[in-house]
C-alpha cells in the first residue's frame, strides 16, 4: 500500500485535536487509504482498538446508520469511558444532517473526528457556519506523478510511463489493471458512480445525457476561455436549445461532483481576481480520457492541465493571468510566494520561443517566471527559467 506521506504529514499534528478534520476530494482519489494510514499509526501509538471507531457508509453493513440519529446512537453506545476516542467516518456525504452528529458528538464526548466526503459541500461555506469554524479541511488529490512512480516500484521516470499517467491518470485503483480495456471499464465504473451518487441522488440532476455533454464540452476545450455562448451554440449543434442558467447550475455540479475545477482569472497589473472568462480544468485526465470525443486529448492541453493539478498538490492557490496584451497560463501563489507559469508541450523553433518567453514582456514585476514544457534540454533567457515538465513533477520544493 502507498503510504500517502505528503497529505500524512500536514494531518498528524490534528490527530488529538477537537478540531474536525475534513478530508476531500473526488471518489476513488485515496480518501479512504489515508483514514486506513491514519487508524494504523493510532495503533503503532498503542491507542486501544476499541478507541478506534470507523464506519464507511458505502459499506451496506453500515447501511442503516445513514439516518443521524442511528448514527449518533450508535457511536454514543461505543463510548464507554473518559478516554479520548477516535471517529472516522467515510463517505459522510450520505448522511443527511450529518452535521448534527458531528456538533453533538464534539460537544458532548471527548473525540477527535475524521470525515471524509466526495462533493464540495464538505469545503462550502454552509458547512463552515454549521460547524462553527471548528476544523481544518484537506484537499485530497489522485496520485501525483511521484506517488505513481513510488506505486510503481520505478526509481525513475520513463516516457512509457509518463506517457500512460498523461493518458489514463493517477486515481491508484487504476494502477491494478495493465489493459487499456481493463482501464477503461474501471474508470466508466467511477465516473458512472460519480453521475448517481453525487449528481443525480445528491444534486437532484436528472438529464444525465445533457450532463455528459457538458462534460465533453469542458474536455475539448480545456485551458480556453469559458463562453456560454460557445457552449450553447454546441448543444444547438448536438440538437439541445438550452438556457444559460442551465448551463451554469450543470457547471456547478461538475464542480460539486470534483470531476472539475473552475480556476479564475487574475488580472496581473490590477492585481485582482476577476470572476468574468474563466477557464475549467479536469481533476483527473484519465475521466477526461473516457469522456472524450477524440481518439486521444491534445497532449499540450493535457500537459497544461498536469501542470494545474500538480501546482494544487503542491499547495499553491493557482489562477490564470490576464495582462494588458494577453495572458499567463498560471499565476500560483501560496503564503508569501508568488510564481508565474508558462506551459507548452515543446519549444521546437524561435517563434514558439518567443511567443512563450514573450508573454513575460509586459509583467515587470520580480516574481520567478517559469516555461515549463517536455524538451529534455532547458536553460535561462532573459532571466526566465526554462524547466523540463517531469523535473518540475518530482521537485518537492519547486
Amino acid at each position: 500500500m502507498l503510504k500517502r506521506e505528503k497529505y500524512l504529514e500536514k494531518i498528524r499534528d490534528f490527530y488529538d485535536s477537537n478540531l474536525i478534520k475534513i478530508l476531500v476530494g473526488i471518489r476513488r482519489c485515496g480518501k479512504s487509504v489515508i483514514l486506513e494510514q491514519i487508524m494504523q499509526e493510532l495503533r503503532e501509538r498503542n491507542i486501544d482498538e476499541d478507541h478506534i471507531i470507523y464506519v464507511n457508509f458505502e459499506f451496506i453493513e453500515f447501511e442503516n446508520l445513514t439516518d443521524y440519529k442511528e448514527l449518533n446512537k450508535y457511536v454514543k453506545e461505543k463510548i464507554k469511558d473518559e478516554k479520548l476516542y477516535y471517529l472516522f467516518f467515510d463517505e459522510i456525504q450520505n448522511v443527511e444532517k450529518f452535521e448534527k452528529v458531528i456538533n453533538s458528538l464534539r460537544a458532548s464526548k471527548k473525540v477527535s473526528i475524521f470525515i471524509t466526503g466526495s462533493n464540495s459541500r464538505l469545503l462550502s461555506e454552509e458547512l463552515s457556519t454549521v460547524l462553527s469554524g471548528r476544523y481544518v479541511s484537506f484537499k485530497i488529490n489522485p496520485l501525483s506523478y511521484k506517488e505513481v512512480l513510488e506505486l510503481l516500484g520505478e526509481e525513475k521516470s520513463t516516457d512509457e510511463i509518463f506517457e500512460n499517467y498523461m493518458k489514463w491518470g493517477s486515481l491508484p485503483n487504476r494502477f491494478e489493471f495493465k489493459k487499456e480495456e481493463a482501464i477503461k471499464n474501471y474508470l466508466y465504473g467511477v465516473f458512472d458512480s460519480i453521475i448517481l451518487r453525487d449528481v443525480v441522488e445528491r444534486l437532484k440532476i436528472r438529464d444525465t445525457a445533457l450532463f455528459n455533454l457538458i462534460l465533453q464540452y469542458i474536455i475539448d476545450t480545456i485551458g480556453r476561455e469559458f463562453s456560454a455562448e460557445n457552449i450553447i451554440n454546441f448543444l444547438k449543434n448536438e440538437g439541445r436549445d438550452v438556457s444559460t442558467l442551465t448551463i451554469y447550475s450543470y457547471l456547478d455540479a461538475l464542480c460539486k461532483a470534483l470531476l472539475i475545477r473552475k480556476v479564475y482569472r487574475y488580472d496581473i497589473h490590477g492585481r485582482a481576481v476577476l470572476k468574468t472568462l474563466n477557464k475549467y480544468y479536469v481533476t483527473d485526465l484519465g475521466i477526461a480520457q473516457i469522456k472524450n470525443n477524440k481518439t486521444e486529448m491534445d497532449k499540450s492541453y493535457a500537459i497544461e492541465n498536469i501542470v494545474y493539478n500538480e501546482l494544487l498538490i503542491k499547495g499553491y492557490d493557482v489562477y490564470t493571468g490576464k495582462t494588458k496584451k494577453g495572458e499567463i497560463d498560471f499565476v500560483a501563489t501560496k503564503s508569501d510566494k508568488k510564481i508565474y507559469v508558462q506551459v507548452a508541450f515543446s519549444i521546437p523553433n524561435e517563434d514558439t520561443k518567443n511567443r512563450e518567453f514573450g508573454a513575460y514582456n509586459v509583467v515587470k514585476d520580480n516574481y520567478p517566471k517559469y516555461v515549463i514544457t517536455l524538451d529534455k534540454l532547458t536553460y535561462e533567457f532573459n532571466g526566465i527559467k526554462h524547466v523540463n515538465l517531469i523535473d518540475f513533477l518530482l521537485d518537492d520544493n519547486f
